[in-house]
């Protein structure tokens, strides 16, 4: 009775700890873990059916897991700074608990993998281009003229602008889609927010990404362009962008944001435009005055 009892327990006790599993999500990354023995797995379609079962047992058993990307460079450098063997099952467990505490992860929701491994991709490219962000902007350092930091001037300059837009946005759900022209290729920035008559409430960390980067095109004066797509109950879906130029955003014309979002970025090719969509000029930011940013 004591024994089962026991079971019993740890049962419960294994419901209260949260878990986090290190997932390979493509074939390249799979094929570089295989020179490990201990890795066992030889098919990366095999390695993801018996990652979803257990992601799917533990979820059954009251258990919360998350998902993290594992990167097999990053593993394997890791292992190095830590003066661990990486073909021992210990350093992956201790690298996997690494990347639940600083890496991207996902929480399991029983979704299946086919959905949950692209939204992990795109957290994992967010996450790397804010960092890149910052950190290009941190090394810019102070003007040489006032002695003002240009980096986080360029933030408060940012900041200001992305507020100005959501204020005149109105009522409905806003998709904006920056790009800034870096090299050796463009930046990206996503920010999804939902306003109602008087008030917007976007999500902090996406607001504070989407800032950076707009800030690191201000900054370096690397030309930029910011498209918004609104949806609202009734209406038909609005389309309206902004250029960068310097510290200021100037409204593209409807031609020139119908040209833009018919446009494909690959071929260069016109592609027919959506059904139900107006692209149309952008609201005023009412940027009479300006606040923040760097004024030499």
């Amino acid at each position: 009775m004591a024994h089962t009892q026991d079971r019993t327990m740890r049962r419960v006790v294994r419901r209260e700890i949260a878990g986090t599993i290190g997932l390979l999500t493509d074939e390249e990354d799979f094929a570089a873990m295989r020179r490990y023995r201990t890795f066992t797995f030889d098919d990366h379609r095999t390695y993801l059916r018996q990652v979803e079962a257990l992601l799917t047992t533990l979820a059954a058993e009251g258990s919360h897991t998350t998902v993290a990307l594992f990167d097999p460079e990053e593993y394997a450098e890791f292992c190095t700074h830590s003066g661990l063997d990486p073909d021992a099952p210990s350093s992956r467990t201790r690298f996997t608990a690494e990347l639940a505490a600083t890496g991207p992860t996902l929480p399991y929701e029983g979704q299946p993998l086919t959905e949950l491994v692209p939204d992990l991709v795109d957290e994992a490219v967010r996450q790397a281009t804010w960092e890149y962000a910052t950190t290009l902007l941190a090394r810019i350092g102070d003007c040489a003229s006032c002695g003002e930091d240009i980096g986080r001037a360029a933030f408060t300059r940012a900041t200001h602008l992305l507020t100005r837009i959501l204020d005149t946005a109105g009522p409905g759900e806003h998709h904006l889609v920056l790009s800034v022209s870096t090299t050796p290729e463009a930046l990206m920035a996503v920010l999804h927010t939902e306003a109602a008559e008087d008030s917007t409430s976007p999500d902090e960390t996406e607001a504070l990404e989407f800032a950076t980067v707009l800030a690191l095109g201000i900054a370096t004066g690397t030309p930029a362009g910011l498209v918004m797509r609104t949806s609202a109950p009734g209406t038909t879906d609005r389309v309206h962008g902004w250029r960068l130029r310097g510290e200021n955003l100037q409204p593209l014309t409807a031609a020139e944001v119908f040209d833009a979002y018919c446009t494909d970025l690959d071929s260069g090719d016109l592609v027919s435009p959506e059904s139900g969509v107006d692209y149309c000029a952008p609201p005023d930011l009412g940027e009479d005055g300006r606040d923040g940013g760097h004024r030499h």
